[in-house]
């Protein structure tokens, strides 16, 4: 076995001792070197590394209230150059950019052009170059308009301009009174005739070199034109007494849609007779019932022709917007002008789509022969896409189809959003009511542009006439 000494033993104690005590103090040494070195340069280290996040946190916050104005375009592009490169911005101003991102890839997807239907390409081939859909801009930003320099001492001459006493407006010209005419109205209705009665005409404008005229006047009950009565002429006098009665059977549920006429007329011998003016009587019943004779005075219109009744037109609209479809039906004419020596007429219709000023269709009805009150029922379709509503209008013409020769136009009527009076009001009802036809009667009008050789133009042949039996 072994045994030590007492002095082996204390010697072996005294050792561990040492030892022992070496390792606490070496403890004490190094708790003391991090206590007092450590401790207080990482703390530096950490508020100085807490600082400089704080600094970046306060400069994406301001980058984040930049992002919110959409027009920073080139602040939200070095935004997402940041976001790509540093890892620290915070999830808010992430989001917020990609929600920015979004919404703006979302407007310019929108604002690119659908895709048309393949029903409207020729309509848009027939376009003009300007007006193509493909080349419209639809930019959300309105194009800066260049700023012409003006100077305060500039004059404008137009700002000037004054009309002349001697230059007068066209219309006021055309409503100019020439004299006063005096007549009666009364109907029998036991023999259902109406009896007009034209008494005296005053101050007449003169038409003779010796300042004088020869008036006398003609009697029309619009729209029959082939019953027409005239007064006698009086020999130099702007006074004329007439005191003639003039007769013309007409059902009485018919004088609400008759209209009086009254033509004024400078006799000539040598030449052709100068007309005076002109007095159309809409209502008959204006001033009395016509149970007992009414007198009644009215200006005389200055007018150079007769004023013609045409006629009207009755047709519908309808548009369906999802199919970009335009359908006009033509319903039925009535009072049309006689155009043949037969005193009839062979009407068809003609539907042309206007743009522009410009022609691109043209579709026609089939010709009724020998009629002044043609009846229809035919549709005719034009494709437009919605985008071009506004921009196109119709020109229904009513023709008399003529086998030797012309084709000859009797009148006309216009519907669009440039069009006027009746035509305008009825294509933006149309537009308010879509997917519903809307029909109306329109006054035919004399048509001032090309005539004869209008017709013989287009894309579509003129139409058949029916077979004779």
């Amino acid at each position: 076995s072994l045994s030590l000494s007492p002095s082996e033993l204390s010697v072996s104690l005294l050792a561990v001792i040492v030892i022992v005590c070496g390792l606490a103090l070496v403890a004490v040494f190094v708790f003391l070197f991090w206590k007092l070195c450590w401790v207080p340069w990482r703390n530096k280290a950490l508020s100085s590394h807490l600082a400089v996040l704080r600094s970046e946190a306060g400069h994406k916050d301001s980058m984040a209230d930049k992002l919110k104005d959409t027009g920073a375009i080139s602040f939200l592009e070095a935004a997402v150059k940041i976001s790509h490169t540093s890892p620290d911005i915070p999830a808010e101003v992430q989001m917020s950019m990609k929600d920015h991102i979004m919404r703006r890839t979302r407007i310019q997807r929108q604002t690119t052009e659908p895709a048309s239907s393949t029903r409207h390409i020729s309509f848009k081939r027939h376009l003009p170059r300007q007006m193509h859909v493909s080349s419209m801009d639809y930019g959300l930003e309105p194009p800066a308009v260049a700023e012409q320099p003006t100077s305060i001492g500039r004059i404008k001459p137009e700002l000037y301009k004054q009309k002349t006493v001697d230059t007068e407006d066209p219309k006021k010209e055309a409503e100019k009174t020439c004299g006063k005419i005096n007549f009666t109205l009364k109907y029998d209705y036991e023999n259902e005739t109406l009896t007009v009665r034209i008494l005296r005409a005053f101050d007449l404008p003169a038409k003779d070199f010796c300042g004088s005229s020869d008036p006398y006047v003609k009697i029309y009950l619009l729209p029959d034109r082939k019953r027409k009565f005239q007064t006698r002429v009086h020999r130099k006098t702007l006074n004329p007494t007439f005191d003639e009665s003039f007769h013309f059977p007409v059902p009485h549920e018919e004088l609400a849609s008759r209209k009086l006429h009254l033509s004024v007329f400078d006799f000539d011998r040598f030449s052709r007779h100068d007309m005076i003016g002109e007095v159309i009587l809409e209502n008959l019943f204006e001033d009395s019932d016509l149970s007992r004779e009414t007198s009644i005075w009215r200006d005389i219109q200055y007018a150079t022709t007769e004023s013609v009744d045409l006629g009207e037109i009755m047709f519908s609209l309808c548009y369906l917007p999802t199919a970009g479809r335009l359908t006009l039906t033509v319903i039925k004419c009535r009072n049309l002008k006689a155009m043949d020596i037969t005193g009839y007429s062979d009407p068809y219709v003609k539907v042309s789509l206007l743009c522009d000023g410009r022609r691109l269709k043209k579709k026609k009805t089939t010709i009724k022969k020998n009629t002044l009150n043609p009846t229809y029922n035919e549709a005719i379709i034009f494709d437009i896409p919605p985008e071009n509503m506004d921009q196109v209008s119709l020109l229904i013409s009513v023709m008399d189809y003529d086998r030797v020769g012309h084709n000859e136009i009797i009148g006309v009527c216009r519907v669009g959003v440039n069009a006027e009076g009746l035509g305008r009001d009825h294509w933006n009802e149309m537009l308010a009511y879509p997917r519903k036809p809307i029909a109306h009667w329109h006054p035919l009008v004399e048509w001032h542009g090309r005539a004869a050789s209008f017709d013989s133009q287009g894309s579509c042949p003129s139409p058949k006439p029916p077979p004779t039996p």
